[in-house]
Order: C-alpha cells, then sequence, then structure tokens
C-alpha cells in the first residue's frame, strides 16, 4: 500500500504545526500564563515544574532531552525547583547514581494553578469552537503525538 499523502496538505500541516510551535514557544505565552496563575515562578522554570509532573521521576538528562535544553542548565533549575520547595529529589530506584526528580505538594499546588490558568486561557482562544471540535481535535492530535513518539 503506497501511504504517499497529498504535498498540498502535508505542507500546509507543517506549516500550522510551525507557526503552533512558534506560539506556544513565544516568551509573552509563558509571561501570560503566569500572570494569569498569579503565582511568583520564573518563566524558565515552569515548563520544568510541568513535565516534571507528567513525567516524573525523571532525571536531569531525561528532562533536558524532553525540554532540548542542555543538561547543565536544567540541574541548576531542578535545584532552584528544589530550593523553592516545589520538587523532591532522591536516588533512583534502577540506578542509584542517577537522582530523579518528583512533584512535591506545593509543586503540585502550583501546577493546579497554573492549569486552571491554561483552562482559562484556553477557553478565551476557543471560545468559537464546538465540543465536538474540540474533542476531534483532541483526538487527531493525540494521535500525531502517539505515532511521532513511535
Amino acid at each position: 500500500m503506497n501511504n504517499a499523502h497529498n504535498c498540498d496538505i502535508l505542507r500546509g500541516l507543517h506549516a500550522a504545526l510551525i507557526d503552533v510551535v512558534d506560539e506556544i514557544n513565544r516568551p509573552r505565552r509563558d509571561d501570560r500564563l503566569i500572570e494569569e496563575a498569579g503565582i511568583p515562578l520564573d518563566r524558565a522554570l515552569f515548563p520544568l515544574l510541568a513535565r516534571i509532573g507528567r513525567y516524573g521521576p525523571i532525571g536531569v538528562v531525561d528532562l533536558a532531552d524532553r525540554t532540548g535544553r542542555d543538561h547543565t542548565t536544567v540541574s541548576r533549575q531542578m535545584t532552584k525547583l528544589e530550593e523553592l520547595g516545589l520538587i523532591e529529589r532522591q536516588a533512583s530506584a534502577r540506578d542509584k547514581r542517577v537522582r530523579e526528580a518528583t512533584v512535591s505538594a506545593r509543586g503540585q499546588a502550583m501546577i493546579d494553578t497554573l492549569n486552571a490558568a491554561r483552562e482559562r486561557l484556553a477557553n478565551r482562544i476557543l471560545a468559537s469552537w464546538t465540543d465536538p471540535e474540540l474533542d476531534q481535535l483532541r483526538h487527531l492530535l493525540r494521535r500525531f503525538a502517539d505515532d511521532l513518539m513511535r
């Protein structure tokens, strides 16, 4: 079976994905989310906190890979998160040389606050979308992400 798809559709999909990624990566988006949440957290730290919450326990190297940052930078930022009481680190059960991070109760409360703010912002952005449209988008994005990670 030939899986060649229409080039115009693929180019349009690629262009849309680039636009989405560019917009998501804009510092002002992060600033707006932090402001909406009303939390005192540095913009560079909250993506790490969110990923530790999603993928933890997680080590520095894995977290750096997921965020596209240098592991020495991530290590310093994880130390800051730990100093703020937002994460806890302990030796990995699989490899005692690796210290893995998990979100503390205080960190989870901050993630919950960020998630609530994210939902408020999303409701504003997606005000004209119907629930079936949003569910279809969710389903297709999940399928795309799953296929991409294979």
